[in-house]
């Protein structure tokens, strides 16, 4: 009888003739978390991926594990041979375990058995168990519609018995669905977008625009500290650093003071895509809600995109702002997104901003201004950190 960590994988079983280059994915994720602690072996076996360690090390890895997008449970158990005595023995230890963590009256078995060979059938070995379980801890009954705890048994290669299930993140594995240039702010929002499109298994690097010297250095290291929580769930992070002072002082000197924050943005995502083509990145990423700030009307939504011929993808434009705060304190970045520093997007912002912008007006206004010219000074000047 040993003590392994079984892992569902959720909705990558479902990827058919895929499905392996999804598992490689997420094993090789799972393998690059726990790279630091001691484990023995990481193995599939009929739908799930299950890891052998030496015991005192098993809390750790499923601590970094939970963290690891694409699981969809994690669970200690028991691993043996597939013997209804060896199963008795592993299930009255596995509930003796519970009993003494919490204080329990009642349980219900579940068997799955994938290997069909198995002569006993699963109603058979649930009800067999259910049995024991009752004979040995009379404290305990069974409730099969709302038991206080699940004793799990599965029939594989092995049988394995377990009964907590942590969740993860699901989602699926970081670096099978493309690559996205986060634009990174110093704020509540963009941090959980590059979390949320990390969950649908994007890798992940970022922008962030400043206004150094009217921004503060420490600003700055606010955003790579944000990086760095991101990166816990992300993988490393290429962090591109752009001064964008000389574009505002142009903005505000020709342009009206009303479209300060559409035009601004425009060139942020112009900058963007430049970093992200001439880095082989397929898509933007920006923290955007829809009608949450003035810029972010639909109008201004579209004006913006009008910009960039690259995807921009928007994973929380219809969530809530309270929903968005919870994500970002269960990802532990809230704290820092919440530190008072300025950011660029505060500079010049414009006491009546337009809401519902024009397109030809916003185009008119920047015919004023060479583009280009700043586009490029801005990319020459930048800075490049990496984030891990």
């Amino acid at each position: 009888m040993e003590k392994v960590i079984s892992v569902s994988i959720g909705e990558i079983a479902l990827k058919g003739l895929n499905r392996k280059y999804f598992e490689d994915q997420l094993i090789s994720r799972m393998k690059r978390a726990i790279d630091e602690i001691q484990y023995n072996k990481i193995y599939k076996e009929q739908g799930k991926i299950y890891i052998e360690a030496p015991e005192e090390n098993l809390d750790l890895i499923i601590n970094r594990l939970k963290k690891v997008f694409g699981l969809v449970y994690i669970s200690l158990c028991y691993r043996v041979e597939k013997d209804m005595e060896k199963i008795e023995l592993a299930s009255l230890e596995m509930v003796k375990e519970k009993l003494t963590e919490t204080p329990v009256k009642t349980f219900k078995v579940e068997t799955s058995r994938a290997d069909k060979s198995f002569p006993i059938k699963s109603p058979e070995i649930s009800s067999h168990i259910g049995g024991v379980i009752l004979k040995n801890f009379e404290e305990l009954t069974v409730d099969v519609h709302n038991p206080n705890f699940y004793l799990y048994i599965d029939i594989k290669k092995n049988a394995y018995i377990y009964i907590d299930r942590i969740e993860g993140y699901r989602g699926m594995p970081v670096g099978t669905n493309g690559h996205g240039l986060l634009l990174l702010s110093g704020g509540i929002d963009s941090p959980v977008a590059g979390f949320m499109m990390a969950k649908r298994g994007m890798n992940i690097s970022g922008v962030h625009f400043h206004s150094y010297p009217f921004t503060s250095e420490r600003a700055e290291e606010k955003v790579k500290d944000l990086a760095r929580k991101l990166s816990i769930y992300t993988g490393n992070i290429k962090l591109y650093s752009v001064n964008i002072l000389d574009i505002q002082k142009e903005l505000n000197k020709k342009c009206p003071e009303k479209e300060m924050t559409i035009l601004s943005r425009r060139f942020m995502v112009r900058i963007a895509e430049e970093i992200a083509l001439s880095n082989g990145l397929d898509a933007l990423i920006t923290g955007e809600s829809l009608g949450q700030v003035a810029s972010q009307t639909i109008e201004g939504i579209s004006v913006v995109n009008s910009a960039v011929s690259i995807p921009i993808l928007r994973p929380l434009i219809g969530l809530d702002k309270i929903d968005i705060i919870d994500i970002s304190k269960d990802i532990d970045t809230y704290q820092l997104s919440i530190l008072p520093y300025d950011d660029c997007c505060t500079l010049f912002s414009p006491k009546h901003p337009v809401t519902k912008p024009k397109l030809i007006d916003i185009e008119s206004s920047e015919k004023n201004i060479d583009i280009d010219s700043l586009i490029k000074n801005a990319i020459d000047n930048m800075k490049i950190y990496n984030i891990n």
